[in-house]
């Protein structure tokens, strides 16, 4: 038989197959984002924040206090986002956000 002639698949194994490559695709975007922002970041900056998201082009960063909140979106934003930008080829990556956090 050819792959055409295999006849109607079940629901339950397209649903199965489509929950496991979208879960597994968001999955390697996480770590694909973290890897990129502790490259872009440095060790230091990176034990101070966490990534939350990226949503419409904008990632969302945790950081741990307001000080180095204020000194991330004034100081080094720029420098961090054209980073972010070459260490992610293909993403469409506007802006940063930071907020503030404590875990």
């Amino acid at each position: 038989m050819a792959a055409g002639d295999r006849g109607p698949e079940k629901i339950a194994d397209i649903l199965g197959r489509l929950f496991l490559a979208r879960g597994w695709g968001r999955r390697n975007d996480r770590l694909r984002l973290e890897a990129a922002w502790a490259e872009a970041a440095g060790e230091e900056l990176t034990r101070s924040t966490r990534v939350l998201a990226l949503k419409r082009g904008v990632l969302e960063v945790e950081v741990r206090n307001a000080v180095l909140l204020a000194e991330l979106a004034q100081f080094h934003k720029k420098g961090l986002l054209a980073r972010l930008r070459k260490a992610l080829p293909g993403v469409t990556l506007t802006d940063l956000r930071f907020r503030s956090g404590a875990w």
